[in-house]
């Protein structure tokens, strides 16, 4: 039940953040000269107040330190938490690098003992300055109805689950005729113990590589986008199916390139430098793919 909850979390997620980010900006005021904790603490009540079973709600300065009480339900204070230093939490560090409301991935609360979600905002002056930062506190359930998604959601994500589910198969398929016809030109057709022929051990070789490099791909579909799986949570969703593709592709183009400089420097060394310009184009993709991964981290943060 709790993995199926996390799911559905991850999936509407970003719904439920947006609905968060309206409120806290239609109701925190922000942007104005001499902005005191007084001006904030009234108005994060009354937001506290128009959210159903909303755990907790405090306030934390620039520095990441506690400065209110944690107000609980039905007009409680906890006031243990007043001068605790948040500034390790999520809720604090990714608000204050990104500089707009966030939401953290869910976590056992220390109030009731349940799975919990905060939502946390930035807050600053007319002077652009961090002055606090707003947090509220969620029982993962009412985040999980606050993002649920809408009958015409359900369709196309079923839609495009099967979609995937074919084009996995699909791929599956090519991977198999791939890999049988590169095993039959390896042990049938033109190799043997009496005939042995580079070429067609260079063709197997290739084929077995595209082989291998389609099926991780229709691995990939189906555990992420059919399966929901996201074992890699620095790279996640189309980013990680993306760099696990071209990875496949990287390694499969180093193969063929080593084969072909064995192979030109045996059989035709005037063309050697042919196999060099792959070689080149492989370290390419290798910087591409670097470059691709630093700038796909902070998008998966943000989303996070």
């Amino acid at each position: 039940m709790v993995a199926n909850d996390i799911q559905h979390f991850n999936k509407g997620r970003t719904k439920a953040r947006a609905y968060f980010c309206y409120l806290f900006s239609n109701n925190l005021p922000s942007n104005i000269p001499e902005l005191s904790q007084s001006m904030v603490v009234p108005r994060l009540l009354s937001l506290k107040a128009d959210l159903q079973n909303c755990e907790g709600a405090y306030l934390l300065d620039h520095r990441g330190h506690q400065v209110t009480p944690t107000y609980l339900p039905d007009s409680k204070e906890d006031t243990d938490g007043i001068g605790r230093i948040r500034s390790d939490r999520a809720y604090y560090y990714r608000a204050v690098k990104e500089k707009r409301c966030t939401m953290t991935d869910p976590y056992p609360s220390l109030i009731t003992h349940e799975l919990t979600v905060t939502a946390s905002h930035p807050i600053y002056d007319d002077k652009g300055k961090l002055k606090f930062v707003a947090c509220l506190d969620m029982p993962l359930e009412e985040v999980l109805a606050i993002s649920e998604l809408n009958t015409l959601d359900s369709t196309f994500a079923s839609f495009f689950k099967f979609a995937y589910l074919f084009f996995a198969f699909a791929l599956t398929a090519v991977a198999l005729l791939l890999f049988f016809h590169a095993i039959q030109s390896f042990f049938v057709k033109e190799i043997s113990a009496e005939h042995i022929s580079i070429d067609a051990m260079f063709k197997a070789t290739i084929l077995l590589t595209l082989s291998l490099a389609i099926f991780d791909l229709a691995k990939t579909l189906i555990e992420e986008e059919v399966l929901g799986q996201h074992k890699d949570h620095d790279i996640s969703g189309p980013h990680k199916t993306m760099v696990k593709f071209l990875g496949s592709i990287i390694i499969a183009l180093s193969i063929e390139a080593l084969m072909l400089v064995f192979k030109f420097a045996i059989t035709d060394p005037e063309h050697l430098l042919n196999s060099m310009y792959i070689v080149v184009g492989v370290a390419l993709l290798i910087v591409s793919l670097a470059i691709y991964i630093r700038f796909t981290k902070p998008y998966d943060s943000r989303n996070t």
